[in-house]
C-alpha cells in the first residue's frame, strides 16, 4: 500500500520532561542536585531522547507499562509517543519544574483490554499540572494527587553491529510497504566496524564495502548470489539495489534507520528492541 511519506509525530504528552530540567553540574555519578527552586538538575538531557515508560503508579498501585509505551520530547513544546497501543500528541508549557499539558490527541486503534486499561489510566495521569524530576537516567512525573509516571532513557541502536530489517521502500516522496507475501523474507543488512556491509536483498545474499563518513554511507560494488525468486521478491531486490549504490544519506531515530540515495530512492529499516539482533 502506498502512503505519502511524512514525519510521524504522533503521541506526545510528555513534552513534559523538558519540564524545567536542564544540564547541570551534578555528581560524577549523574545524580541530580537541587538548586533551591525545586528544579532538578542533571547531566542527562531530556530533549531529543526516547523515554520508555516503565510504570504508572495510581492510588499506590503500580502497573508495568506495555513494551511500546514511550515518549520523545523536543525543544519546541511538543511531545510525541505511544501510550502502549495508540499514539498521542500534545502541547506543553514548562515553567521551572512544573509542566502543564494542553489537550492531547490520540489515534483510535482497538487494543487488548489490559493495554487499553493502562492507556486510560495513563491518559488521566497526563493531565493538568505535573512536577518533573530527572535523576541519573530516570524521569519521574508526579500529579497533584501524588500519582507517578516513571520513564527511563533509551539509547538509539548503533549503526554497526545491528541487524537492520527493511520495512519500507521509498521513491521520492512515496513510501511503500513491502509486499505482504515478502515480509517473512524481508531484506536485512548489517554494517561492520571494518567498513563492510552484508545481508539479504529480498532474494539473494550480498556483501560489499560501505564507508561511513558523518551522516553519509558510500557503498562500493556489491557481490551477491544469483538465485532466482518470485516476481515480488525480485522487485524488492531491484529496489534495494537502487538504494545501495554510491553515496547515501542516513539517519537513525532510536531503532529506525533511514537511507536515502542521491537518485531519490531510499529505504526504512528497524532494529530489534532490546538488542542488535546480530548472531
Amino acid at each position: 500500500m502506498r502512503t505519502q511519506r511524512m514525519a510521524v509525530s504522533v503521541l506526545a504528552l510528555l513534552a513534559l520532561a523538558a519540564c524545567g530540567t536542564e544540564p547541570g553540574s551534578g555528581a560524577d555519578s549523574g545524580a541530580g542536585t537541587g538548586d533551591g527552586s525545586g528544579t532538578v538538575r542533571t547531566d542527562q538531557p531530556v530533549t531529543d531522547v526516547r523515554w520508555g515508560v516503565e510504570s504508572l503508579t495510581v492510588d499506590g498501585k503500580k502497573s508495568t507499562a506495555p513494551a511500546e509505551a514511550h515518549v520523545r520530547i523536543d525543544s519546541k513544546g511538543k511531545a510525541t509517543g505511544n501510550l502502549g497501543c495508540n499514539h498521542y500528541t500534545a502541547d506543553v508549557r514548562v515553567e521551572g519544574d512544573t509542566v502543564t499539558l494542553g489537550p492531547g490527541t490520540t489515534t483510535e486503534m482497538a487494543c487488548e483490554k489490559d493495554v487499553q486499561d493502562f492507556e486510560n489510566a495513563l491518559s488521566r495521569a497526563f493531565s493538568g499540572t505535573l512536577k518533573a524530576a530527572v535523576v541519573n537516567k530516570t524521569l519521574t512525573l508526579t500529579t497533584s494527587k501524588g500519582d507517578t509516571i516513571t520513564l527511563t532513557s533509551e539509547p538509539p541502536a548503533p549503526l554497526t553491529g545491528t541487524t537492520w530489517t527493511v520495512t519500507t521502500l521509498i521513491d521520492g516522496e512515496i513510501a511503500t510497504s513491502l509486499p505482504a507475501d515478502t515480509r517473512d523474507k524481508a531484506p536485512r543488512l548489517t554494517f561492520g566496524k571494518d567498513g563492510t556491509v552484508e545481508g539479504n536483498l529480498g532474494c539473494n545474499n550480498f556483501h560489499g564495502k560501505a564507508t561511513v563518513a558523518g551522516s553519509s554511507i558510500t557503498f562500493g560494488p556489491l557481490a551477491s548470489t544469483r538465485k532466482m525468486c518470485g516476481d515480488a521478491e525480485m522487485d524488492v531486490e531491484r529496489s534495494m539495489l537502487a538504494v545501495l549504490r554510491g553515496k547515501t544519506a542516513y539517519t537513525i531515530d532510536h531503532h529506525a534507520l533511514s537511507l536515502t540515495a542521491e537518485n531519490g530512492k531510499g529505504l526504512g529499516a528497524s532494529a530489534p528492541e532490546g538488542g542488535t539482533g546480530k548472531k
